[in-house]
């Protein structure tokens, strides 16, 4: 025998062999159609008995094998069943012969054969014959099963027969020598009459009569005959049929202990759902009835228990049996199929080692020269059995070969196919699967360089095929899982072949679906780069969405009545980790940053990057990178456009490397960092594009807010000039401009501004809106510098340098000089350490101009932008006041106010006041210019509302006010300068140099008085005319403004002559005579109320006269400070007698 069954288990030995095949042509679907319907027929019990009888169908047997049916009854082909078109009764003797040839093949053994003929109709079909049936068509034969169950009960018959026969021979009969065709040639001369020879006899047929038994289904009894067989073997050595008992010994104790059978497809040929008796759950135990069908009593069960092996038994007799076949080098096919059979057996005990060691038994077992087709078979049953037992590895390993073995050299037409399939049926065995899924779960299992062995056995396979498609989909997924395990050149050799194949047939991400039903999955190439960080970017500052404020606050949620809730809490957790705290907005191009890196040692070309999203339309704007080998961290930056409102989530990014189009899931890439990824898209807002009419700057403001700047423009201003600043508003979107609103912020600084730094009316641009798409506005803002004018370092010591009295009032004539050059100029540059002012220093003013605009949908739903133009200005010194000092003036209602002013500039200035001739100063020059000013009644300011709730600190109270006074004083002197070469004129402010003593001077007394001569004011430079010998009237008259009653006061009227040479003469007692007293007094004067005095003057002479009114000091007067008691100075002209009259 040279051909083995693999699929033989112990449970085989008790079937009947029936062999079922086609005579003539008959086509291949119709032979199996028959053949399903014939084999679903496995066993039936038998008529009157209790016993069941298992039939084995074949469709091939090979005859040679039949010979060894002395040997193992199992193997004897006792049924035939032939299969045959017939269409015409000229064809049926024909036919006939065919059939009686196709018996003779298996003749010496059969039991009883059958002929199904279909298509022949008549005469011929209408005799009854038990050997032929006849069928109009393969549809029209409902008879077959029940045609093969009375064929079967024949066979039992014979059977049965056969075993009485052989069972009740009389031991003075001579016993046959049972033979296995090669020992035919070893007996020959042997003397058949000895007692060796006999037992021989009596040991084979014993076991004959024991595999009998088990066919018939007397399990009892072929465990007594094969106790017996074993015994009269053992005795005379004749060890290939003691394994043969030993065998039949080990399938019939597997039958009793194991009736669900070893053979794991067994089932799959007995008929389910067939209708048996009710006492089928014996059938499992044949042997359990008598030859007659008579139950067995309770000994007969003890008797079976006590034949039959125990488990552990069982191998131990296979172990042996195996020992004995091993000896003959002709039952090499009968040792491979023990094992076999020994092997399903452990499998069903668990006992894996065990059977490894059969398995490499059988491994070892030299057949004659085996065909290819058997070599393949035979590896694969063995892969089959080491999966049966658990040894994956080896089960893959044996598959693997017997694919190998499909494309042999030897073999003229390959099967590629079929060596394709095994290989992927090797892919569990190796650890491996065809779902990169399963590669980002943990560690790598298994072996690699096995595993990338297999892929590239399956690229090869699969491209001989003429499947280029599946090439690239495990060439692809080789690439991306074991790229860890690649050296550097087989990286390069695999992309190379990776881009040749895709040169032909991109990669794609659709599921490619093989015959067989198993169904590839997309590979994408989440290593080609390798991402690490996935951040949503939030729109440039100059395009974000900001919400308006509502009435119940921007960041309350409207969800819940409740202020606070842990369950709103907790969800909103949850929600932080994928959704982001900012918006994108419809129609505006949307950033997604990657942290990317090329493992590969080459440059790599990544092409047609973009993004996947879900929740909104989105146009995804594909990139095309190119990294360096081994790049590390590389920030690559995808955009898209949503084209809709709602929720968006970016769920990861496509891209084509080499070829292979791959949708990478952010869900499935391991140790990925990213900020969330999900986003709400709000409805569309107008875009707001500015430009101005100044030039940029290279330097871009960082404001302590974080706030983002879009544009900076710089300017170069002088102190106190003012630049107009045009700025184009132009809509760059697609929605309207309805809403726009400006507000500026002044940037930290150590530099006092004094007055608006940015002005702008905003009305006139306002009239222009809406501003549709791709229109412009014009929108004009001031820029004013006016910063501190004083040379704070120079300022105090100047005051009182040249002897200018400022805390005194003198009442000498006024210092009517108008400009008068400095003698002792600062020098412009002074040394280095010295506590001289550097008039030159540049100072530096930053600001930002906001526009909060609105409009289009993003405005219903209460969505404004914010465009910020940063403003950077260097502010030059024009002119500084170096020195500030007054002189009273001839009235006591004016003041002169002596200013030093330094040319700071390098170009020759103008600077004049109000109603003052202009004064020119050269580069780094100083002079002094008197103004002559009115006093101010500064308490006749009005008080802001806020002033006293908002400086509550009487230090910052006196500061405001001094400001406000300063810009009330500023304001009236109008200082202006000129630079005619440049053509740039500015303001010079006095406010911050005014301290508190020379606003005291510019201050009108609290007290005030005025003095009348004759009815007529005196003061400045006011002469009142007399008559000499006319009485003139004098009448000094208080007004009290301050917030206290004054007084009672008390004045002396005393007269002078002027010489002009600094004499003054008192002695005027002959010149000039009082009209009753020449002292005043006046009582307590209330606030805003006033007194008056009389009295009157004789003049004795002519001339000039001056008239100097003493206050006497008392108490109430020196509770009062001096200015408040400053009376005008009175000058009358005493002129002789009018001749005329």
């Amino acid at each position: 025998m040279s051909v083995p069954d693999y699929m033989q288990c112990a449970e085989d030995h008790q079937t009947l062999l029936v062999v079922v095949q086609p005579v003539g042509i008959v086509s291949e679907e119709n032979f199996f159609r028959i053949y399903k319907r014939i084999s679903s027929v496995s066993q039936i019990n038998v008529r009157d008995s209790q016993r069941v009888l298992y039939i084995r169908y074949r469709h091939h047997y090979p005859p040679e094998n039949n010979e060894w049916g002395d040997f193992q009854t199992h193997r004897k082909v006792v049924g035939l069943i032939t299969v045959t078109d017939c269409f015409s009764a000229k064809d049926w003797p024909q036919t006939f012969e065919k059939f009686h040839v196709q018996k003779e093949i298996y003749g010496s053994t059969l039991y009883d054969s059958r002929l199904f003929v279909f298509g022949l109709q008549g005469e011929i079909a209408e005799q009854p014959r038990t050997d032929v049936a006849f069928y109009p068509n393969y549809d029209e034969c409902e008879s077959v099963e029940k045609r093969i169950e009375d064929f079967i009960e024949s066979l039992f018959i014979v059977l049965e027969s056969k075993r009485l026969d052989r069972a009740t021979d009389k031991s003075g009969d001579k016993i046959p020598l049972l033979c296995v065709p090669f020992e035919k040639k070893d007996f020959v001369g042997l003397d058949t009459d000895s007692r060796h020879y006999k037992k021989r006899c009596q040991g084979r047929m014993r076991k004959h009569v024991g595999d009998l038994c088990l066919q018939a289904g007397m399990l009892q009894d072929s465990l007594v005959h094969y106790h017996m067989s074993v015994e009269l073997l053992r005795s005379v050595n004749d060890f290939l049929w003691l394994g043969a008992a030993l065998e039949g010994l080990c399938s019939a104790s597997v039958i009793y202990h194991y009736p669900g059978g070893t053979g794991g497809k067994t089932g799959a040929r007995r008929p389910q759902g067939s209708s048996l008796p009710a006492d089928t759950g014996n059938r499992h135990r044949p042997g359990a009835l008598t030859t007659n069908g008579i139950n067995a009593d309770t000994s007969t069960e003890i008797g079976r228990a006590k034949n039959c092996l125990s488990p552990e038994d069982i191998i131990d007799k296979y172990k042996e049996a195996i020992s004995y076949y091993s000896k003959y080098k002709n039952a090499g096919v009968i040792e491979l199929e023990a094992c076999v059979k020994a092997v399903r057996v452990l499998a069903i005990q668990k006992r894996s080692m065990e059977a490894s060691e059969f398995l490499q038994n059988a491994v070892y077992i030299n057949l004659r020269q085996l065909s290819e087709e058997e070599k393949i078979q035979r590896y694969s049953i063995l892969s089959e059995l080491y999966e049966l037992i658990g040894f994956h590895r080896k089960s893959a390993f044996f598959k693997r070969v017997a694919a190998m073995q499909c494309v042999a050299p030897s073999i003229a037409e390959p099967g590629w196919r079929a060596c394709y399939k095994l290989l992927l049926e090797t892919l569990p065995g190796y650890s491996l699967s065809l779902d990169p899924k399963d590669f980002n779960k943990g560690t790598h299992r298994g072996w690699a360089a096995v595993q990338m062995r297999l892929l590239h056995e399956l690229v090869y396979a699969s491209r001989r095929m003429g499947n280029p498609a599946l090439s690239v989909r495990h060439l692809s997924f080789l690439l991306q899982t074991m790229l860890d395990f690649l050296s550097d050149q087989e990286k390069k050799d695999v992309t190379q072949s990776l881009e040749s194949y895709t040169s032909k047939c991109p990669g794609t991400m659709e599921l490619l679906s093989l015959p067989d039903g198993l169904n590839l999955p997309p590979v994408p190439f989440t290593k080609l780069p390798i991402v690490r960080r996935v951040k949503l970017l939030n729109l440039p500052a100059s395009l974000r969405p900001q919400k308006m404020k509502s009435l119940l606050g921007q960041n309350m949620s409207t969800k819940s009545p409740f202020i606070y809730s842990p369950i709103i809490a907790h969800n909103r957790g949850e929600e932080r980790s994928k959704k982001i705290d900012f918006q994108w907005v419809q129609g505006a191009v949307c950033e997604v940053q990657l942290m990317v890196y090329n493992p590969m040692p080459f440059e790599l070309r990544v092409e047609n990057m973009g993004l996947l999203t879900s929740g909104v339309e989105f146009e995804s704007l594909p990139a095309a990178l190119s990294l360096p080998a081994e790049s590390g961290l590389y920030p690559v930056t995808l955009v898209g456009v949503p084209q809709s409102t709602g929720q968006i989530t970016i769920n990861g990014y496509h891209t084509t490397v080499f070829g292979v189009f791959s949708d990478c899931l952010l869900d499935s890439l391991p140790g990925i960092k990213t900020n969330g990824s999900t986003v709400e898209v709000i409805p569309a807002l107008p875009r707001l594009q500015i430009s101005t009419s100044l030039p940029r700057s290279a330097r871009t403001l960082q404001p302590a807010s974080g706030d983002e700047i879009s544009t900076n423009v710089s300017v170069q201003l002088y102190n106190g000039e003012t630049q107009q600043l045009d700025i184009k508003l132009e809509n760059i979107g697609t929605e309207p401009l309805e809403k726009l609103e400006v507000t500026s912020k002044i940037l930290t600084t150590k530099e006092k501004l004094y007055g608006d730094f940015l002005s702008w009316k905003l009305e006139e641009t306002l009239a222009q809106f809406p501003l549709q798409p791709g229109k412009t506005a014009t929108f004009t803002v001031n820029i004013k510098v006016k910063l501190d004018f004083s040379c704070q370092e120079n300022l105090l010591q100047d005051l009182n340098d040249d002897g200018i009295s400022v805390s005194g009032l003198p009442l000498s004539s006024p210092f009517r000089q108008i400009v008068k050059p400095r003698v002792d100029n600062k020098a412009v540059n002074p040394p280095e350490g010295s506590k001289a002012g550097d008039f030159s220093h540049v100072k530096t003013l930053e600001a930002i101009l906001n526009f909060k605009y609105s409009g289009g949908p993003g405005h219903v739903d209460g969505y404004y932008r914010n465009l910020s133009l940063g403003i950077h200005v260097e502010a030059e010194p024009s002119v500084f006041f170096t020195r500030v000092s007054t002189l009273p003036a001839t009235s006591t209602r004016q003041c002169h106010l002596l200013l030093d002013v330094f040319n700071s500039t390098e170009h020759e200035l103008t600077i004049s006041a109000k109603n003052n001739e202009e004064l020119i100063l050269h580069a780094g020059e100083c002079q002094r210019m008197a103004i002559q000013v009115d006093k101010f009644n500064f308490e006749s300011f009005p008080e802001s509302p806020a002033e006293r709730t908002q400086f509550t600190n009487p230090k910052q109270l006196e500061e405001e006010k001094q400001e406000t006074r300063g810009l009330e004083i500023n304001s009236k002197l109008d200082i202006h300068w000129n630079i005619p070469s440049l053509k740039r004129h500015g303001e010079a402010s006095v406010e911050g140099i005014l301290n508190q003593l020379v606003l005291e001077h510019l201050q009108l007394a609290p007290l005030q008085w005025d003095v009348l001569v004759d009815g007529q004011l005196c003061d400045c430079d006011v002469v009142a005319d007399c008559r000499v010998g006319d009485p003139i009237p004098l009448e000094v008259r208080l007004t009290n403004w301050s917030r206290r009653n004054v007084g009672p006061f008390a004045l002396t009227v005393i007269p002078y002559q002027d010489y002009q040479n600094g004499v003054h003469n008192y002695e005027l007692q002959d010149a000039i005579t009082f009209v009753g007293s020449n002292t005043f007094y006046i009582d307590s004067v209330r606030p805003t109320e006033n007194s008056v005095c009389l009295g009157a003057l004789l003049f004795l002479y002519t001339g000039d006269f001056y008239l100097n009114i003493k206050f006497h000091e008392d108490t109430t007067s020196k509770e009062l400070p001096l200015s408040w008691f400053c009376l005008p100075s009175v000058h009358i002209r005493a002129q002789g007698p009018d001749l005329q009259a």
